[in-house]
């Protein structure tokens, strides 16, 4: 992966992070993004996202994607890019993964 792409996935991380953070009313919803994988063509990008607790994960989806527009335009007026690309956004359930990991070590410690 290119350095210019390394940067625009860390630009776009840190930026909707804002967003989600600024323009989502969620109350005992924490929505955290991991990370953005954008194309080499700057087209798509793919934006992991860990929302806590778990059983909300589809509403927070639900809304951040009502939002999509809104993050784009906001995007395009702010950041000095040609194209701002379309988001997929997707949950990244290594969290959830690290914890029964870390549960399942936890019982065979106490067994």
């Amino acid at each position: 992966m290119s350095r210019r792409i390394e940067q625009v996935n860390e630009i776009l991380r840190s930026e909707l992070a804002n967003l989600i953070t600024g323009n989502l009313e969620m109350d005992g919803c924490l929505i955290t993004v991991i990370s953005v994988k954008t194309s080499p063509d700057l087209r798509h990008a793919r934006v992991s996202v860990s929302v806590l607790p778990e059983h909300l994960t589809g509403t927070a989806l639900q809304e951040i994607r009502k939002k999509n527009s809104l993050f784009s335009r906001v995007l395009k007026k702010k950041l000095n890019l040609k194209l701002i690309p379309k988001f997929n956004w997707v949950v990244d359930a290594n969290e959830r993964y690290a914890a029964e990991i870390n549960r399942a070590i936890d019982e065979m410690k106490n067994t």
